[in-house]
């Protein structure tokens, strides 16, 4: 392995796979693309709510949103990755989250893919596929997937939905 992704969100799940990525890449000399992505939606959204505050002096475009984004997603690295001796770099993008991890794999030349997911039913993986599926089944790599039971990524919605 030389260069790893590593797909991050600001959850508690994205640290765990931080270390884990991160000791791994350690261990083998390689280097770490971090990769947040702001969902086209989320952005369009937040936008949408700060254009309705009409204010003059209140500006959400790309760069404002990628700039924040990739603020957060630093943080969570030098938090993570903190004690481990691996470099790495912060990438942050807009887009749909398949697309933009394969596309961004690609252009770093990565040759290993680290990305959480969730466990879920027989039925579930029938009904629909997420993007952890998508992405596993059209990288051109290994794949190390930190799995998430369905019951746990619903009661954190739930919770972070109750708060």
């Amino acid at each position: 392995m030389e260069r790893a992704l590593v797909v991050v969100t600001p959850d508690e799940r994205s640290k765990r796979i931080l270390r884990e990525a991160g000791a791994f890449a350690a261990g083998s000399g390689a280097e770490l693309v971090v990769l947040t992505i702001l969902p086209e939606k989320e952005f369009e959204q937040t936008r949408s709510a700060l254009a309705a505050v009409n204010s003059s002096d209140v500006v959400y475009g790309i760069d404002q949103a990628v700039d924040s984004a990739s603020r957060k997603a630093k943080r969570l690295a030098r938090d993570a990755l903190d004690g481990i001796d691996v470099e790495y770099r912060v990438i942050a993008d807009i887009g749909p989250e398949e697309d933009t991890i394969l596309e961004t794999a690609r252009w770093e030349a990565c040759d290993h893919l680290f990305i959480s997911g969730r466990r879920r039913s027989p039925a579930g993986k029938l009904i629909s596929r997420d993007v952890t599926q998508k992405v596993m089944l059209n990288f051109d790599g290994p794949v190390t997937v930190l799995l998430a039971d369905e019951d746990e990524a619903t009661s954190k919605n739930a919770a972070s939905l109750s708060a």
